[in-house]
């Protein structure tokens, strides 16, 4: 019997922990007078593998270094997938609203089941290809208000994030079908924050951040993306991946309340009626499969 099942209540509390730090992120991003991306992805980028880096020293002392060098081919494509979704998760929000960015970035576990039957042969059960309609449709709907209103750029690059993490759970997958074991995410983790930060050290040269900017830039850094990837590491012992599914939905939630309360910026009817569709159809399938699944 796995030594998992008793500590289920510690992992939905660090996934709910982690939901809630990953929701910052847009809040955040409202409050910088700093507008250039290149920038933005360097002091993120650079604080977040600061947090990850010294967490790893703390963790594993003199084998952090070796425990990155074992991510290999696969770790470090990981890892680049990564980089590319923390560029896209900015441009989107610097073209759309936070309700349009968090909710297309949450099919993220539909579009990583597409990649799986693609690439893995994993089934795909007929629940999932139900969900996977219902937010084709929300997404039709947001869209289709994106183009009257200029928005239809960020919406695409909100779609991009999806895309990088399916590509990211595919080679992910891989470095565990190497091993024979689950991978070590940690390293995966710092490689792409590394990755991210590189280009934009050249690319957002010379910097124009303010003292408050490079604050609030810590904080996403450190706390919305550190904490909150290390929080999920950490849940993963603990839940199956239907339950982590379900309880990631806590960003995609309360990253618009925090944007909405703190700068008055308001979902629109179509990202409503979208979004409802979208979160319906990921928390019905997470719902399904829980049901279907034979607790460990």
């Amino acid at each position: 019997m796995s030594s998992v099942t008793p500590k289920r209540s510690t992992g939905i509390a660090l996934m709910l922990a982690a939901g809630l730090c990953w929701s910052l992120g847009g809040i955040i991003m409202r409050k910088l007078t700093l507008t250039d991306t290149w920038e933005i992805v360097f002091w993120r980028a650079l604080f977040m593998s600061a947090f990850i880096g010294t967490l790893l020293l703390i963790l594993r002392g003199r084998g952090a270094i070796a425990s990155v060098r074992s991510i290999g081919v696969a770790g470090a494509i990981s890892g680049a997938c990564l980089a590319a979704q923390i560029y896209f998760f900015i441009l989107a929000l610097s073209h759309t609203t936070a309700a349009n960015t968090f909710v297309l970035m949450s099919i993220s576990p539909l579009l990583a089941a597409l990649v799986g039957l693609m690439f893995l042969r994993e089934k795909v059960a007929w629940h999932t290809w139900l969900a996977i309609a219902f937010a084709l449709g929300g997404i039709v709907i947001m869209f289709g208000e994106g183009l009257d209103t200029g928005r239809w750029l960020g919406n695409a690059y909100a779609l991009c994030v999806p895309v990088g993490y399916a590509c990211q759970i595919l080679f992910v997958r891989k470095v565990q079908g190497a091993a024979g074991k689950a991978p070590d995410l940690l390293p995966t983790v710092l490689v792409g924050a590394l990755f991210a930060m590189t280009p934009a050290l050249f690319l957002g040269w010379p910097f124009e951040a303010t003292g408050q900017d490079v604050l609030l830039l810590a904080i996403m850094g450190c706390v919305q993306l550190g904490m909150g990837c290390w929080l999920m590491t950490l849940a993963v012992p603990h839940l199956r991946a239907a339950e982590m599914g379900l309880l990631a939905l806590t960003e995609t939630i309360l990253a618009p309340v925090w944007v909405w309360l703190g700068t008055g910026e308001a979902p629109t009817a179509a990202a409503l009626t979208g979004g409802v569709l979208i979160i319906g159809a990921l928390a019905a399938n997470g719902w399904v499969t829980l049901r279907s699944e034979h607790p460990a």
